[in-house]
């Protein structure tokens, strides 16, 4: 099992911005041609991801993020990464317990740096702290006012609810808030999750108003559940399935399972024969697993064809030619996403701090 490998050199602009194209879903960056400009001027580039903290960290946020940070680190970008402890107060995370909200925090980063980020590179930040001041308050109200309700309202799907579950008055505020920290953080790239595209939309639509600096948006993937996406299913069902949640743990691989865990929830996810769309095995080889490795090793009997070492496509090639049997690939994905989780157990096993904090925010139960 070969990492792939990271050349110690002088990138050209080009190659920087193909580094962070691979961040992207899809490759698409919507200011690419100003993204361009800022790195053909020298000037540090600073991007930021946030995050709610609540619950134990599933693979999207222990793999895809730390992966994609590194990217982004190797294209010479700054990045800071946003506690939104009060965000996650106000959506009722941890049944709103702002305390159990800060030690899920303090656990949070315990499993960035297990994964291998290091956090003397990175500013790590907390919504609390930059949220006491009348300057902060002041252009929340001014992206409010640019902003009609019709437009918040919909924009609360960031939170991860649909449009008509809103528990709160104070969650109409979370959109507003959202987009104020793009400018609070001073940040060039919102590389956040898809789910999170309409806020760093309004935000850029915002900025064009007021006269602030705009913000290139570099969406990520969102992992999908272990369900897949069936054929025929309907749209509640496909947004359910296109954001692995860990408020639905059967749906979902931690950074804390086990081998034999993580086995047994593979071999029980949904993996049709033949089929790459909706198959969540091939979303975690492509946006987890191929983001670190150049080839994987698929190990069977050579009445079975033998092993074989592919790259992406050519394993989709095999998969769809009906050449490789489901229970072969999911052999292969639950071996390399144990090999990545693998060190995460163990620094968890071997610091104090960090098992204290696993163990403690272990006790909550999840509320959305």
């Amino acid at each position: 099992m070969s990492n792939k490998s990271v050349k110690n050199k002088e990138l050209s602009v080009d190659e920087r911005l193909e580094l962070i194209k691979s961040v992207a879903d899809g490759g698409e960056i919507i200011g690419e041609d100003e993204l361009r400009t800022m790195l053909e001027s020298g000037k540090e580039i600073v991007a930021y991801d946030g995050f709610e903290p609540s619950g134990i960290a599933h693979i999207p946020f222990g793999l895809l993020r730390a992966e994609n940070l590194k990217i982004m680190q190797k294209a010479g970008v700054h990045f800071r990464l946003w506690l939104a402890d009060y965000f996650a107060f106000i959506n009722n995370k941890l049944g709103g317990d702002l305390n159990r909200i800060k030690k899920a925090g303090e656990y949070f980063i315990e499993v960035w740096k297990a994964c291998g980020v290091d956090t003397s590179k990175v500013e790590v930040l907390w919504a609390s702290e930059r949220m006491d001041g009348l300057k902060y308050w002041d252009r929340v109200l001014r992206i409010a006012k640019e902003t009609t309700l019709n437009r918040s309202m919909r924009a609360t799907t960031i939170m991860g609810r649909k449009e008509g579950e809103l528990q709160s008055t104070a969650q109409l505020f979370y959109p507003s808030m959202q987009v104020s920290d793009i400018f609070e953080l001073d940040v060039d790239i919102c590389q956040l999750g898809y789910d999170q595209r309409r806020a760093n939309i309004l935000g850029r639509e915002v900025a064009d108003k007021l006269h602030w600096k705009k913000p290139v948006i570099v969406s990520h993937h969102m992992i999908m559940g272990l369900q897949g996406i069936q054929p025929g299913a309907d749209k509640e069902e496909i947004i359910m399935a296109s954001k692995m949640s860990k408020s639905r743990p059967e749906t979902a691989i931690y950074m804390h399972d086990t081998q034999k865990e993580i086995e047994s929830k593979i071999n029980k996810a949904y993996c049709p024969e033949k089929l790459i769309e909706g198959n969540p095995l091939f979303d975690y080889l492509r946006y987890l697993i191929f983001k670190r490795y150049d080839k994987v090793k698929i190990e069977r009997p050579e009445k079975f064809g033998g092993n074989i070492d592919v790259n992406y496509d050519e394993i989709v090639k095999v998969y769809t030619e009906g050449k490789l049997h489901p229970l072969d690939l999911k052999k292969t994905v639950a071996k390399y996403l144990d090999e990545m989780i693998k060190p995460v157990r163990e620094y968890f096993e071997t610091n104090k701090k960090a098992k204290a904090l696993y163990e403690e925010v272990k006790k909550y139960a999840i509320t959305r």
